[in-house]
């Protein structure tokens, strides 16, 4: 069976998550081990110690960046539409291509934006696991292009076919798309291939499959690219893979749980103006 892996995104709609296939021992038992053990803590991040200049000379070298971006963008998206056309009858080897598509276009255009980079944990990064992220910003798309491991299947909403460039080869990659505002038709659609991502994402895929989840930490990029916006700025960046939650013990029974756990650990590693919301604040500004 050709090495694969799948992702989805939960939380909010603001996580993405990703399976790879390449086996790996570091792995940790967390019905043993509480979530605050599983964490590697950090330092205060410094992402917000850069100088936002809003100038007009910061505004116009975004500008040439995001253009030269674009531009790398349509010679590596075109090459690679070539070979995905030229391997249409042979599905696996063009997810293996879109990886290396990624790997290659993602890691260009973080050369291109210039933002200082930091990766940590990379000792996790090849296990055979559910992969999950934080997203804040549209590096954060490049970046998970560039560190994707090959042999990745990603799953993502059925709206990313209409992003310029990227969106059409996502497909042409034979990577999934679910319709997330109907769950029926995103159910249907998985089980096409894999009959296993329901409609609580990521917490689904790790009970039916037993593969443990790797949480990855993005910090900076919400100042590095804000959404909405076309002027990058060069805050510092940072990627950390933490330890991977073991999940073979898991049951459907307890799935809230298993999401407070991880929405627990992204809130403990991000820094403060990254938090997600909690729960408990959900609740109170509600009553209010």
């Amino acid at each position: 069976m050709e090495n694969s892996a799948s992702g989805s995104f939960l939380r909010n709609r603001r996580l993405e998550s990703f399976l790879e296939t390449k086996s790996g021992p570091n792995v940790r038992e967390t019905q043993k081990i509480p979530s605050k053990q599983v964490i590697t803590r950090q330092r205060p991040n410094k992402t917000d110690a850069f100088v936002d200049d809003d100038g007009w000379i910061p505004t116009l070298i975004s500008c040439v960046r995001i253009v030269t971006c674009f531009l790398a963008m349509m010679v590596t998206t075109f090459i690679w539409a070539i070979v995905m056309l030229m391997l249409l009858p042979w599905p696996s080897q063009r997810i293996r291509q879109g990886n290396i598509y990624g790997h290659v276009t993602g890691r260009l255009l973080m050369w291109i934006l210039g933002n200082p980079l930091k990766i940590e944990g990379t000792e996790f990064s090849n296990e055979r696991a559910i992969y999950i992220c934080n997203h804040a910003s549209p590096i954060d798309i490049f970046l998970i292009m560039w560190l994707t491991p090959t042999g990745t299947v990603g799953i993502a909403k059925k709206e990313i076919i209409w992003y310029p460039l990227f969106g059409q080869l996502y497909v042409l990659a034979n990577h999934l798309r679910i319709d997330r505002s109907d769950p029926r038709a995103a159910i249907k659609s998985m089980k096409r291939q894999y009959r296993l991502l329901k409609n609580m994402g990521f917490v689904h895929l790790a009970i039916e499959s037993g593969l443990p989840i790797v949480p990855i930490i993005l910090t900076g990029t919400h100042l590095a690219w804000r959404k909405g916006s076309l002027h990058v700025r060069p805050a510092p960046i940072s990627v950390k893979y933490l330890p991977p939650i073991k999940t073979d013990s898991w049951t459907a029974d307890n799935i809230n749980d298993y999401i407070k756990m991880v929405h627990d650990i992204y809130v403990e590693n991000l820094p403060e103006a990254q938090k997600p919301i909690s729960t408990d604040d959900t609740k109170n500004s509600s009553r209010s």
